[in-house]
């Protein structure tokens, strides 16, 4: 038997449970016990399925025209991403985690780590119990909880307790007795931090699990694997590594790209693209509180149609004074767009990057502009205000265009019930 050091720090890992059909059954109850998919961008591929779905073979990341026999037969109900649901519904689930521990790092749009070892519980899985019944009361989103010594092996337990139904979606492993077993029924290429390179390499030479893996000699993990390979074998023998990163710092680059739902052609029609991309990039630079100094323009045709005339390219251009203020913004990447387009190419993706990012209370800026730019500040300020009360694009602007022909395609989409006046939910008495 494998015997583990002991450490204060105890990480629950809690994750929504087939998080984006969840988010639509909340608000369609008809929707519970029935076959439900989720689909990509342009409604391409699947990206979310529920148990029911899982059943009748649809697998993850399937194009969609390929299960449309099944779907027809069996009545699956299938919705175009709802992004706008899904970010608000996971904002309300990580407020109700708020209220249990302080110590919280979100770790994706449904998955979010927990500290528990300062709260000194006695019972942690009467207190995952707990969590699990509170975001079910307060959001409608089913969850499991796994609980363990390191975040790796939070991640074990989290994956394995989806499995057991008769856990009752909460699993704790700090004083699991079987921990030999569990970790042997572990593909090593399933363990997180190692993935699929990694876990070829391992596999070849007969490390196959992830008991093996925690086993294995530290010489050779380090040799192959580095210190971040040695990290994650500590974590598998109970020795924390991997702490919780409570504080997301703001990012270095913003990138706002989609593919769009039909091939374009028309300037015109990308400069709407490019300025809708440009918006929602600079609205999340200022969110946390950033101007940029550097702009990139990418243009792309498919690469997958082998037929067609191809062509990819990437501007940049500097700024002379930074900035988060859009209609800057867009002046510049429009006028990159120009550069990179091609006459007679069919392009199917665009994209803005912002770069050179760096805190808006500590640019140089020129004395004789300090007018101007209170005001861009003033006027951002009362968009982003006016947009956050009211809905995304209640005030836009207007190069981003009104039909957006160019714009992703999404023929199965529910409403934003949590984010658009006009979309609540309706209730018939």
């Amino acid at each position: 038997m494998h015997t583990y050091p002991v450490n204060n720090k105890i990480f629950a890992l809690v994750d929504c449970n087939n998080f984006y059909v969840s988010c639509e059954r909340v608000f369609n109850p008809k929707l519970n016990n029935a076959p439900v998919i989720v689909l990509s961008n342009n409604d391409g591929c699947v990206v979310a399925r529920s148990e029911e779905a899982k059943k009748l073979g649809i697998t993850m990341g399937i194009p969609y025209f390929k299960i449309e026999r099944i779907v027809k037969s069996n009545d699956v109900r299938v919705f175009s991403s709802n992004y706008a649901l899904y970010a608000d519904m996971s904002v309300r689930v990580l407020n109700t985690l708020a209220s249990f521990t302080p110590n919280i790092e979100p770790y994706s749009i449904d998955e979010a780590f927990l500290n528990l070892g300062k709260l000194g519980i006695n019972d942690l899985t009467a207190y995952g119990k707990e969590i699990r019944k509170r975001i079910f009361k307060d959001t409608g989103i089913p969850v499991s909880v796994g609980i363990a010594a390191t975040k790796t092996l939070a991640k074990i337990a989290n994956e394995y307790v989806k499995h057991n139904p008769k856990l009752c979606g909460v699993f704790d492993i700090t004083a699991f007795p079987r921990m030999d077993r569990l970790l042997d029924h572990v593909p090593v290429y399933d363990v997180w931090g190692i993935g699929g390179a990694f876990g070829k390499m391992l596999m070849g030479r007969e490390i196959l699990t992830a008991k093996n893996f925690r086993d294995a000699s530290e010489s050779f993990v380090k040799s192959k694997m580095g210190v971040i390979g040695l990290r994650t074998q500590y974590e598998l023998q109970g020795i924390s590594t991997v702490d919780l990163d409570e504080v997301t710092g703001p990012k270095r680059e913003i990138i706002s790209s989609r593919s769009f739902g039909k091939y374009v052609t028309d300037i015109a029609e990308l400069e709407e693209a490019v300025s809708q991309y440009t918006i929602r990039a600079a609205e999340k630079l200022r969110k946390q509180s950033s101007i940029c100094s550097i702009v990139y323009v990418t243009l792309q045709t498919n690469h997958h149609k082998l037929k067609d005339l191809q062509h990819a390219e990437t501007r940049s251009i500097t700024l002379a004074e930074p900035t988060n203020y859009t209609p800057v913004l867009i002046k510049h990447t429009e006028y990159l767009l120009r550069k990179v387009y091609r006459k007679g190419f069919n392009y199917i993706k665009a994209g803005v990057m912002l770069g050179g990012i760096f805190p808006d209370d500590t640019a140089q800026l020129s004395v004789f502009k300090s007018g101007d730019r209170l005001n861009q500040n003033r006027a951002m300020k009362a968009m982003d205000s006016i947009n956050t009360a009211w809905g995304r694009d209640t005030l836009k602007i207007a190069s981003s265009g009104i039909v957006q022909k160019w714009a992703m395609k999404r023929q199965h989409i529910s409403q934003r019930y949590t984010t658009k006046w006009d979309e609540l939910l309706t209730v018939k008495v």
